[in-house]
């Protein structure tokens, strides 16, 4: 194992893998989250079920963090040998004619995602674990109100924090925009299928965040519903 890990193909491999699972993981909980738009209730209901299921909480909670820690520390190791490989010739090529200037910042829009993705653990992550695990709150509930819908309305309602929200999700487009097709190409699923493929990543990546950014502005402008 340590061997395909040492491999440049392995890396790519394994980096196209957690790349699968995070984009999967994204579906998910845009699935969850849309649902606030329209009902409250429904909300809490999914949000209660994942926040206190515990396939969920200690099943693939675990391995969700795994894969977002392992995802961008293999992003980064990756980039590292990249250029150190390129080396001198790296300066003298002409970048701009041969890529895009997306897969050519790959390792920047992911360190503002990672900021992101610290930020919205902040948010809710830890708050969640204090509340359960601290506070001994398992219901979901304060008094008469669901505290999951209150909660994520509450965070809302701060415009620094829904414009580092939009700025973050602009960015993750971006960086799915070239990891979709990367990913696949990791994988060596490209052959014939490259342009439906990228036509997918370009719906995906466009989409999905477009939707996260809908969610945060529809709360931000709708404090009191």
């Amino acid at each position: 194992m340590s061997g395909f890990f040492k491999s440049s193909i392995g890396r790519k491999v394994a980096m196209a893998l957690s790349a699968f699972f995070l984009m999967f993981f994204l579906i998910i909980h845009l699935a969850v989250n849309i649902t606030s738009l329209f009902s409250a209730d429904l909300f809490n209901e999914l949000s209660h079920f994942m926040g206190t299921n515990p396939l969920v909480q200690f099943g693939l909670q675990p391995v969700l963090i795994f894969g977002v820690v392992f995802h961008f520390v293999m992003g980064f190791i990756l980039e590292l040998k990249n250029r150190k490989a390129i080396g001198v010739k790296y300066a003298q090529n002409n970048g701009a004619a041969n890529s895009s200037w997306v897969s050519r910042n790959m390792i920047y829009s992911g360190l503002v995602i990672l900021a992101f993705i610290v930020l919205h653990f902040i948010d809710f992550w830890i708050p969640e674990l204090n509340t359960k695990y601290v506070l001994g709150d398992m219901s979901g509930m304060h008094g008469a109100d669901y505290r999951y819908f209150h909660e994520l309305v509450e965070k809302f309602e701060n415009p620094l924090r829904v414009g580092a929200y939009v700025v973050s999700f602009v960015l993750l487009g971006l960086h799915l925009a070239h990891g979709f097709t990367s990913a696949f190409q990791s994988m060596g699923v490209t052959a014939g299928r490259k342009k439906t493929l990228q036509q997918i990543g370009k719906a995906y990546s466009i989409i999905i965040p477009a939707l996260f950014i809908v969610i945060a502005l529809y709360h931000h402008l709708n404090p009191h519903h």
